[in-house]
């Protein structure tokens, strides 16, 4: 196993504790027009996928297209909910201050929303410049691309990149692009259905412990 010189991570459900608020949303729009999800559904079709792989499998598995109306009201919604509830993940800022390496974010969400969540949270200021959108490349995961691109601007290796997901959509991603990875299981939206082959994390309090050379000679803060 290669030295790790690059820690990437997804955002909503690893930095921040957003995909519950994302599902809660979800469930109740989804069931203002005749959709009824649950919370296993959400984490197989919904968690880590981009917005137009969600109105897919709507359109498929309910046959109901959402219409640009529905969709302008949900993020409008979604934006309200987080600027009202949305929190960091329980100790991440210990392990963010702690680690020896540089770090960025890929995510599938859009540039705005990604600003707002980290901003939210007070997380905006450990990525100055290191934050990079599946806008930025053709394919979103479970394809490798947002991977490989943000290794290549930050001048890393890929196998010498460590990959922190909790979606099956952002492993295949990581795995595709020749990177280490480990699936945090720790934020609220699991609450036990997450069954994983990967290595796992359930809390951040155990990141130094699985991974101790990635710790600073500097005490993080907590």
């Amino acid at each position: 196993m290669a030295n790790i010189e690059l820690v990437i991570f997804d955002c909503d459900g690893v930095l921040i504790d957003s995909e519950i608020l994302s599902m809660l949303l979800w469930q109740e729009r989804l069931a203002d027009i005749g959709v009824s999800i649950d919370r296993r559904f959400f984490v197989e079709h919904f968690l880590g996928r981009s917005l137009p792989h969600v109105c897919d499998v709507v359109a498929t598995e309910f046959g109901v297209v959402l219409s640009e109306a529905f969709l302008r009201d949900f993020h409008v919604q979604l934006e309200q909910l987080f600027s009202r509830k949305l929190v960091a993940t329980t100790n991440i800022k210990a392990v963010l201050q702690g680690l020896s390496v540089p770090i960025c974010v890929a995510t599938s969400s859009t540039p705005e929303r990604v600003a707002q969540a980290l901003a939210v949270t007070e997380l905006d200021g450990f990525f100055n410049n290191t934050v990079f959108t599946a806008s930025l490349v053709e394919h979103g995961k479970p394809a490798p691309d947002l991977f490989l691109y943000a290794a290549n601007k930050m001048a890393v290796a890929p196998e010498r990149c460590l990959v922190i997901e909790d979606s099956e959509a952002g492993l295949m991603a990581a795995t595709s692009a020749g990177m280490q990875l480990c699936r945090y299981v720790g934020a609220s939206h699991f609450d036990g259905v997450v069954q994983s082959g990967y290595t796992t994390l359930q809390h951040w309090d155990d990141f130094f412990v699985q991974y101790p050379s990635l710790v600073s000679s500097k005490e993080p803060e907590r």
